[in-house]
């Protein structure tokens, strides 16, 4: 009676054709070898269970077949039969786990001196290379890179990254990848019917998604299978014997995630639970799936071929619900969720904690939500706002808003309910002339005939507040010829006082900042800028004031107050405190001098919250603030 052999063994590849997967290898080998470009060293790298152990021994049988060196090696030759019973004396196979010391190495290379027994070569593969220590790596260098003519090496590793660079510039690097679910399953297809066993297509596809591109554990999976069913194998016998859950199970669970349904999601997850199914499988089907929605928003067609029918229906119904903003955030929240329960006791307890916590994001806005739904109501028009969340109904407020009165028409009452923001356009200030700059052929006498003065006074830091006279460069004088501005416009300025003009048309057009522009203190306006100082703590001030939009906002401001272009420069400066500056109010002759009274310190993260607009978005959303971040700083 004859041994039984596993089915891992019993079909294992013999020649380069039988290789599954790996085309991309084994046309590279086969050409070298067809046109005698043979390299000293070859280094197979890839996970378990992909061949690479099988591919480095039909490449030694292809060099010592009796026909070799050849890319069909025939396989009924000594040489060939001796290889493929693992006894040949000119094919050395060393475990690098066991053979890993300095003497070995070195006996390895003495034995390599003598010529080959019967073929052509002599061929050392050495398994699990990068055990070898650092020592017997040095011992073997030279020999790896100038060994004798007979002599080729052969290496076969799953962790690339610990084998000695020296060593890696010596040979020759294939790498192996995993195996594709449909390949594997269309293999063990193959082998149940010359094994006369009744396997069904979709037990083959829950095998090889099992499998996770490893050949070998695929066809062990079968032959237990066998063992437990017989000759007839079903998909429910491949879940029930390793606790694998249906395909479209998970998509049902991630039905209920998108529905915000966290009773039904903890109920479907404690039922997978109590039938013994692997949580952490099944928690890596559900991040699977969620990645299959994400394509399926990118590249639709690049799923049939790995899923039925019924199952791309649903992944396709999934993803239109769905922004690809939320299925990353999903995928990020499960992943960290994996690694968690990987190491845990109670792995049920962080699945429930984890499927709880991605729920409550999904019923959250996220900020690009939030200013797509200001900017609609800004433009006055609701219904061209972005949609919220996966699966969330409408919220009451834009119910309203999208009210079939007409806009000339629509009550006060929903207008209210409205976020009222500033036109785009900016007005001057009321206690200013307006800049209204005449044609360039009605050039003003009187601009025409003012001769801008000889000198400039240096600002002090100390008074910031002191009166300077301004000289125009030739670029605003000619700007200023073409484009008279009022006289009142081009006389003498104070720091200080242009830049509280400037604050104070602010605070009535952008209330969002109004705050931290309280907080700067004008320090000198000098040719072509004003610059504006902080005190050390208020850096993310600085850094939102100094945003694109926030400064073009400013400086056309500052330039309308000031009758020409100024440019703003914000300093973090140690002499300022959090406090804002105060005015110098001049006491009268005859009453007594009284105390100022100091101000208390502005926060402005706290002015940001208490804002009225934004305190209406949070209604409206029915939304808290987390957390509040400074504008990105752009070029």
């Amino acid at each position: 009676m004859s041994s039984y052999q596993v089915f891992a063994r019993k079909y294992r590849p013999q020649v380069f054709r039988e290789v599954v997967g790996q085309d991309h290898v084994v046309r590279t080998l086969r050409n070298a070898i067809e046109q005698n470009r043979l390299a000293q060293a070859y280094l197979l790298v890839g996970p378990r269970g992909i061949g690479k152990t099988t591919t480095a021994r039909i490449l030694a049988k292809a060099l010592c077949c009796v026909n070799g060196p050849t890319a069909d090696p025939c396989g009924v030759c000594d040489s060939c039969r001796e290889i493929a019973a693992g006894n040949s004396l000119d094919v050395i196979e060393i475990d690098g786990a066991s053979n890993n010391k300095v003497d070995q190495v070195r006996e390895l290379i003495d034995n390599s001196r003598y010529a080959p027994t019967r073929g052509k070569y002599k061929i050392y593969l050495i398994d699990e290379v990068h055990m070898l220590s650092t020592g017997a790596f040095n011992a073997l260098l030279k020999t790896l890179e100038e060994p004798p003519p007979h002599v080729k090496f052969i290496f076969a590793t799953t962790e690339p990254e610990k084998v000695l660079p020296t060593v890696l510039s010596r040979c020759q690097r294939f790498d192996l990848h995993r195996i594709p679910a449909p390949v594997i399953a269309a293999h063990l297809l193959h082998i149940a019917k010359c094994e006369k066993i009744e396997l069904a297509a979709d037990a083959a596809r829950a095998i090889a998604r099992g499998a996770q591109g490893g050949l070998r554990d695929a066809e062990s999976m079968l032959d237990q299978l066998v063992s437990f069913c017989g000759d007839k194998i079903g998909a429910e016998d491949v879940r029930g014997v390793f606790g694998f859950t249906a395909p479209e199970v998970v998509a049902e669970f991630a039905e209920k995630l998108l529905a915000r349904d966290a009773a039904g999601a903890l109920a479907q997850l404690a039922a997978e639970s109590e039938a013994g199914r692997d949580l952490l499988r099944l928690l890596a089907d559900l991040i699977a799936h969620l990645r299959n929605l994400l394509v399926s928003q990118v590249n639709p067609s690049s799923l049939e071929g790995e899923h039925d029918e019924l199952l791309l229906g649903l992944i396709r119904a999934q993803a239109a619900r769905v922004s690809p903003a939320r299925l990353l955030d999903l995928i990020d929240q499960f992943a960290a969720a994996e690694a968690r329960i990987r190491w845990a006791p109670d792995r049920k307890l962080h699945f429930e904690i984890a499927t709880i916590k991605a729920i409550q994001t999904l019923g959250s806005a996220t900020l690009d939500e939030v200013i797509g739904e200001l900017t609609a109501l800004r433009r006055g028009d609701p219904a061209e706002s972005a949609p919220r969340r996966a699966s969330a109904p409408p919220p009451t407020a834009f119910k309203t808003a999208k009210s079939e009165t007409p806009k000339s028409e629509t009550p006060k009452s929903e207008t209210k309910r409205r976020i009222e923001l500033p036109p785009p356009t900016l007005r001057a200030a009321e206690d200013e002339p307006a800049f209204n700059p005449a044609p360039a052929t009605a050039l003003s006498p009187l601009a025409a005939k003012l001769e801008p003065p000889a000198e400039v006074a240096a600002p002090s830091a100390a008074s910031p507040s002191a009166v300077q006279t301004i000289r125009p460069s030739p670029e605003d004088a000619a700007e200023n010829v073409a484009n008279p501005l009022p006289l009142t416009e081009l006389v003498a300025t104070s720091p200080a006082e242009l830049w509280s003009k400037v604050v104070e048309e602010v605070r009535s057009k952008r209330p969002l900042i109004r705050s931290w522009l309280d907080l700067g203190q004008a320090l000198a306006l000098e040719r072509d800028e004003l610059r504006v100082g902080f005190a050390r703590a208020q850096k993310i001030v600085v850094e939102s004031l100094g945003s694109a939009s926030n400064r073009a906002f400013l400086e056309e401001a500052l330039a309308r107050h000031a009758g020409r272009k100024l440019k703003l420069k914000f300093e973090l400066r140690d002499d300022i405190t959090l406090a804002p500056p105060v005015p110098a109010v001049p006491a009268e002759p005859s009453a007594a001098p009284r105390p100022e009274p100091v101000p208390e310190a502005v926060d402005p993260m706290a002015a940001f919250r208490n804002d009225p607009q934004i305190r209406q978005a949070l209604e409206i959303f029915d939304a808290e603030i987390i957390s509040v971040q400074p504008a990105p700083v752009r070029p």
